[in-house]
């Protein structure tokens, strides 16, 4: 049976290509010439004016919500509706950081900056730094900053020199994976002030008095609207949602997929950008959850196509797959979960079996 549009289970962490490409160039370029033929790299600035707009009216509503019943504690009723405003202003700013949105890189960087900095307090630069990294050779130990060993590791390689509260974390990473996505907020705002030190001139300037507004508008607009207590509770119920919302949308693209071996044959782009990614099939509502990143291998393929584009080149990417014999890997959004939990779960066994 072929490998398109079915269930793939998980590869091992070190896991390689079994089907070597003679041409890898010639591959991707039959498929990059059908997309480009049929408009799909073509912009959707009203599509994203129009997103742009509702989300930003959104945002003004949930403010609006907070001054007029932030004496009440029914204010926390928003905090899980201003947390999905939040995800969805963040894919705006992924969006514009891979000039999605506009053919105007000035342009794309504004929007980035408000979206990203101001909004939510998460340093651009740095996310440009790191994503851009992840796309250019994704999955890969020692090029992908998104599966080197920090907090979690990702093969059995990083697991074995853990010990002491690293170990203990790696050996129930999978249990505590989700758990830990409530801190992800956070951890966002402290990358972007962190990597305030690697960037200079202008940027660093600009980057730092936004990052700097946020957190001041923040606070202000909370104090502001709600006394001392209720914004504490409120505060921390909106940032754990808030990562907890990301760590969902990111968590099925890779995790679980095939590692590139640093010293084996090199892929072509088509390769190392299909068999490294996972899709999650579904309806509107799993495309508007997951921000259409549930079209992870389209958009490894194609990072400048248009959000709403994604899915209508999924078609001829599959075809592309079918033909050459790469696998697709494609399922549901509970067994995108399942099968990077167990990747992880399988990742850190060798320190269970020590003990």
């Amino acid at each position: 049976m072929s490998p398109v549009g079915e269930t793939a289970l998980p590869h091992p962490e070190n896991a390689t290509a079994t089907q070597p490409p003679p041409d890898p160039g010639s591959e991707f370029t039959p498929l990059l010439r059908d997309v480009k033929g049929q408009g799909l790299l073509d912009r959707r600035r009203g599509w994203y004016a129009r997103m742009i707009t509702l989300n930003a009216l959104g945002l003004a509503a949930v403010v609006t919500g907070m001054a007029l019943v932030g004496g009440s504690w029914w204010v926390l009723a928003l905090a899980p509706v201003l947390a999905v405003l939040c995800a969805r202003t963040a894919f705006v700013g992924h969006d514009a950081g891979h000039a999605q949105i506009s053919d105007s890189r000035a342009t794309n960087r504004r929007i980035q900056l408000i979206h990203g900095n101001l909004l939510l307090g998460m340093s651009s630069a740095w996310w440009n730094d790191k994503h851009n990294r992840h796309h250019a050779n994704p999955n890969h130990i020692d090029k992908d900053p998104d599966v080197a060993a920090d907090v979690l590791v990702f093969t059995s390689g990083q697991a074995v020199s853990r010990t002491g509260f690293r170990g203990w974390l790696t050996r129930h990473q999978a249990w505590l994976f989700f758990p830990l996505t409530l801190l992800e907020g956070l951890a966002l705002k402290l990358y972007g002030f962190q990597d305030l030190r690697r960037q200079t001139g202008r940027e660093r300037l600009v980057e730092g008095a936004l990052l700097v507004a946020h957190v001041a508008g923040y606070v202000t607009l909370l104090l502001t609207t709600m006394p001392l207590t209720h914004a504490l509770v409120f505060a921390a119920l909106h940032q754990v949602l808030f990562g907890l919302h990301l760590g969902m949308a990111f968590a099925p693209n890779h995790k679980g997929m095939d590692m590139p071996d640093p010293d084996g044959e090199k892929w072509g782009h088509l390769r190392r950008q299909v068999l490294t990614s996972r899709n999650v099939r579904g309806s509107f509502l799993t495309d508007w959850f997951l921000g259409g990143l549930n079209y992870q291998i389209e958009h490894h393929l194609f990072p400048s196509m248009p959000r709403p584009h994604l899915g209508l080149a999924q078609s001829m990417v599959k075809a592309r797959c079918r033909d050459l014999g790469i696998p697709y890997a494609e399922t549901g959004l509970v067994d995108s979960y399942r099968q990077a939990l167990r990747h992880m779960h399988k990742v850190g066994e060798p320190l269970r079996a020590d003990i």
